[in-house]
């Protein structure tokens, strides 16, 4: 029964999703489309401690819950990482309704927004947690060249910046052109033609249905699951 339930929850994503996670609001700065930043750049960004993050899901997204459950499993059932209902923790996730989707990425402290759009499915709530988790988008890491071709002058004008390297940790994992925080082939393009292409097999690259091989491998080892 869950499994009927979780693959009808999945259909609300396809593998080719032309727009990449997005967030229109005003209360903070959006990066990449669906990263959120504070203007204080000395924030906190850290993992959440012993692999648990409480939650809390606003009354406005009461018609969502079983999405939302269905994203905590999909995590939680592959790794150490538990979501759990907060109580009194002054760190916690606070889901709510927005024009889109978007989170903050890793640990900041206090109350923690985290929205949901309408638009958004089970794929890209799955998508926000591992940006909350403290995961970054797979495309701008410093050795993505090697893996992918990105087509600056198909970008549309002004998005260029989603497309910019950033430095981090890569955890010593693989570039993964399958991970659920890769873009597509088509985000933020001018026209039909794409704007990142693979340079070796990508079928999957931008898929929104399921964590990769890959981004449990990282989420283990990032919340040092089993040791």
């Amino acid at each position: 029964m869950w499994l009927l339930l979780l693959t009808a929850l999945l259909q609300e994503n396809s593998t080719n999703v032309l727009e990449p996670e997005s967030f229109q609001g005003v209360e903070e700065s959006v990066l990449e489309g669906d990263i959120l930043t504070k203007e204080d750049k000395n924030a906190v960004q850290s993992v959440w401690v012993e692999a648990s993050v409480p939650y809390t899901i606003s009354k406005s997204l009461g018609d969502r819950r079983q999405t939302i459950m269905a994203a905590f499993k999909m995590i939680s059932e592959q790794t150490c990482i538990r979501f759990v209902e907060r109580k009194k923790e002054k760190n916690h996730l606070d889901l709510k309704n927005g024009k889109g989707c978007a989170s903050f990425v890793g640990c900041q402290g206090g109350a923690q927004p985290l929205y949901l759009g309408s638009t958004c499915g089970l794929g890209n709530l799955v998508h926000e947690l591992l940006h909350a988790l403290g995961l970054h988008h797979e495309h701008t890491r410093a050795d993505r060249d090697r893996h992918i071709t990105v087509h600056w002058d198909r970008i549309r004008p002004g998005k260029e910046r989603n497309f910019r390297i950033k430095e981090g940790n890569t955890l010593d994992l693989p570039y993964d052109v399958d991970s659920i925080m890769h873009y597509g082939k088509f985000y933020f393009s001018t026209g039909l033609n794409p704007t990142i292409v693979p340079k070796k097999d990508g079928s999957e690259m931008g898929q929104r249905t399921k964590l990769s091989p890959l981004d449990v491998q990282r989420l283990n080892k990032l919340y040092h699951c089993g040791s």
